[in-house]
């Protein structure tokens, strides 16, 4: 295996106490096991990858193409499914599980997942602007955001100008996060600090 990936679930975060004492705040991911559902290679998609899949969905829930896909490696229906990139696909075989126990402590990993959504925010908060002068004769333009451009050149709004909008639900991965303990009989993953999402999003574990 050229490099460790894995889908889980953000169940939360607590903190453990270090062998010397130190607190240490951690996020608690509940990780696999998650079955190979497709191996691809150079000869026939272009590139090399593997697919697995985690979180079981009855057969009720799902439908006869993910039942199809997934029955091909004599594993459920899953509800989430991503590809991984690696070097050498033919080192991993179809409907083999990839667990937490392929993770160590002192590994660092990368962690993508969905931000908690905020909703529409002002440039404030969705920025970190600093807001206009508090100072005498100043009237409500302490949360103001200003000019936002020239009025005869260009006569337009810059794209991509910083502005009140939607604020989170948006990619965010994460790299050199350390992994502090491994539970591999309750598949988890215990890592130091905040991961990005909410309790029980998704996220994928990568680490080279």
């Amino acid at each position: 295996m050229d490099h460790k990936f894995i889908i889980g679930k953000k169940i939360g975060m607590s903190r453990i106490f270090s062998d010397s004492g130190l607190d240490v705040p951690i996020t608690v991911i509940q990780a696999g096991p998650c079955p190979v559902t497709q191996i691809k290679n150079i000869k026939i998609d272009g590139y090399e990858s593997v697919q697995i899949g985690f979180d079981d969905v009855s057969l009720k829930k799902s439908n006869k193409p993910i039942i199809g896909h997934c029955s091909k490696s004599n594993s459920k229906p899953k509800r989430v499914m991503k590809e991984f990139r690696v070097n050498k696909s033919k080192s991993y075989e179809l409907g083999a599980e990839i667990t937490v126990s392929a993770f160590n402590p002192g590994d660092f990993v990368s962690i993508t997942g969905k931000s908690k959504g905020k909703g529409f925010a002002g440039h404030m908060k969705r920025h970190g602007f600093g807001g206009g002068r508090r100072s005498h004769g100043k009237n409500s333009v302490m949360r103001k955001a200003g000019s936002i451009g020239a009025g005869s050149d260009p006569s337009r709004v810059w794209k991509g100008t910083r502005m009140a909008g939607r604020l989170g639900n948006d990619r965010v991965k994460i790299s050199n996060l350390e992994v502090v303990k491994v539970n591999i009989a309750n598949n988890l993953v215990y890592i130091k600090g905040s991961i990005p999402g909410a309790i029980n999003g998704i996220v994928y574990l990568e680490a080279k």
